[in-house]
């Protein structure tokens, strides 16, 4: 059920591309659908507008305001959206293309996909039938795509990056500051929005299509799947976003790329099912998957200058994946390898990154193993693109 507001907007900022940052007022008391006590007088909120959907929003402008997730103090509820300027209508877009994204919700949007009959790009899609051995990442966590490709550019520092955005999670690319931050700076090559995720450089009807137009249009060197940011999870095997990585990864094999699994890892979280290898990865690659992937790893070395509490971490995700990855999957025909990748330099790649890391709340300091570890993932993908660079 829906809780509206109306507002009337106070502030205005763009802190990155895509996005129209927002302080509202309160013009009246909220929309409440479930009985919930109002708040008591007036009061101003945080909101979040997306101008490809709603337009350019100005100082003074009335708008109706989304207030679910914040009222509900969700992870994703930080913001109000704006649904719409109640004084105002966008300008009229004319895109070519016929897809639909966001589809039978009242904020579908037209977008001209890869995919199109009159997209620029169709004739390279029709003649591009397989990734030719392009190595694909599947990571679980949007948090980890920088990460990621941290690990690609310590090994490769002029590769050619494209992010395929899923639509487990957010829907608009632009609610994604790293995937902004990295267009920016050109760590990333395109942004491609798969599915009902839209906003990305590139749109496509599927995965498969974002993964031969990252290959056909955009050159790509490594490509990375992954969901937008806003995983959903319940604590159930089977019921988090993350597992549509698996779709990524059959896509990839069925189309001939090399399928790299970025580990969701953690020393530092208190849950056990998240603890050492994420349960959500043994899931994912132990029982999901029905194609192989590399599965990257730190080795556990031993030598002086290695911290024994690290080399003791190291082995206990290896036992976990022989144990819930391996050995499950071999069951069903499905050989993952486990694959060592050199650490030395992730950590100061890592340092380097222009976009801030975190997840779960926690950064570097907290918890490196989820860095580590997809950057290890990154690494490896760039030592496929480049078999002489090994």
């Amino acid at each position: 059920m829906l809780q509206w507001e109306r507002g009337r907007v106070l502030e205005v900022s763009a802190p990155w591309r895509g996005v129209q940052m927002l302080r509202v007022a309160r013009t009246d008391e909220p929309v409440e659908s479930e009985g919930e006590a109002s708040a008591d007088g007036p009061s101003t909120v945080p909101a979040l507008s997306y101008p490809e959907l709603v337009g350019e929003i100005a100082e003074g402008e009335d708008v109706l305001l989304n207030a679910n997730a914040l009222r509900r103090g969700l992870g994703t509820g930080g913001q109000a959206l704006v649904v719409a300027r109640t004084g105002e209508l966008p300008e009229a877009q004319q895109p070519t293309g016929h897809m639909v994204k966001a589809r039978y919700t009242p904020m579908q949007t037209l977008v001209d996909a890869l995919d199109d009959p009159g997209s620029p790009h169709r004739a390279a899609l029709e003649t591009t039938h397989d990734l030719d051995g392009m190595p694909v990442v599947l990571a679980d966590l949007h948090s980890a795509l920088p990460a990621v490709v941290a690990g690609v550019r310590a090994q490769a520092p002029e590769a050619r990056i494209v992010y395929v955005m899923s639509d487990g999670a957010a829907l608009p690319a632009a609610y994604s500051r790293t995937v902004a931050r990295l267009r920016e700076t050109g760590d990333l090559v395109a942004c491609i929005s798969a599915g009902q995720a839209f906003g990305g450089d590139l749109e496509a009807v599927t995965v498969h299509t974002a993964l031969l137009g990252a290959k056909a249009v955009c050159g790509a060197d490594v490509v990375v799947v992954a969901q937008g940011p806003g995983n959903l999870g319940t604590g159930t095997d089977w019921g988090f976003s993350g597992i549509q990585a698996a779709e990524g990864l059959h896509a990839a094999a069925v189309l001939g790329g090399r399928t790299v699994a970025a580990l969701r890892v953690s020393g530092a979280d208190a849950r056990s099912r998240h603890h050492g290898v994420s349960h959500h990865s043994l899931t994912l690659l132990g029982r999901a998957a029905l194609a192989a992937a590399d599965v990257p790893v730190l080795p556990a070395e031993s030598d002086r200058d290695t911290d024994p509490e690290d080399t003791a971490f190291s082995q206990y995700v290896r036992q976990q994946l022989e144990r819930g990855v391996v050995e499950p999957a071999l069951t069903r025909g499905i050989g993952h390898r486990i694959v060592d990748v050199p650490r030395a330099g992730l950590r100061e790649a890592l340092d380097d990154s222009p976009v801030g890391l975190r997840t779960m709340g926690r950064g570097m300091e907290e918890d490196p193993w989820p860095f580590l570890f997809a950057a290890a993932a990154g690494r490896h993908a760039a030592r496929l693109a480049d078999p002489a660079g090994r």
